[in-house]
């Protein structure tokens, strides 16, 4: 299983979700770490993704070949994270063949109805439990 983690800025949240991933998965998932910038990306590295690129490139080219995208959903919103996520990362995350469990923070204008507001460490664990869901119920297949 690969999965990428899409993340900008100081990649904080991205951070934070690796970590999360990381202690939840088995060891021989696989975690990308995709940042819009190269400080967002080193801070996923350092918190246990295998792997990492940055820019937009990066994203493009790896938006297809993973199993999950995850991080917020501002990863959707062309122009978000102050500009730092372009219009075609938003459209190559979107057309993906990848499932995508994405984080529902309002801070991109973008208000999901229906979700409970939760803070942030809640929310990131309930990221890792729906992704070893999906990843058991698939392997019972």
């Amino acid at each position: 299983m690969r999965i990428a983690v899409v993340d900008g800025q100081g990649g904080g949240i991205g951070k934070n979700i690796v970590e999360k991933l990381r202690a939840g998965l088995p060891d021989d998932v696989e975690i990308i770490a995709l940042g819009t910038n190269a400080i967002a990306t080193t801070n996923m590295l350092k918190a246990g993704a295998n792997e990492g690129a940055s820019g937009e490139n990066a994203i493009l080219f790896m938006a297809d070949k993973v199993d999950f995208i995850v991080g917020t959903i501002a990863v959707l919103a062309a122009n978000s994270m102050l500009g730092e996520l372009t219009p075609r990362m938003a459209a190559a995350i979107a057309a993906s063949p990848a499932r995508k469990i994405l984080l529902p923070l309002n801070r991109i204008g973008i208000e999901v109805i229906g979700v409970v507001s939760e803070p942030l460490p809640h929310q990131i664990s309930q990221l890792v439990e729906r992704i070893l869901e999906i990843w058991e119920d698939e392997d019972s297949v």
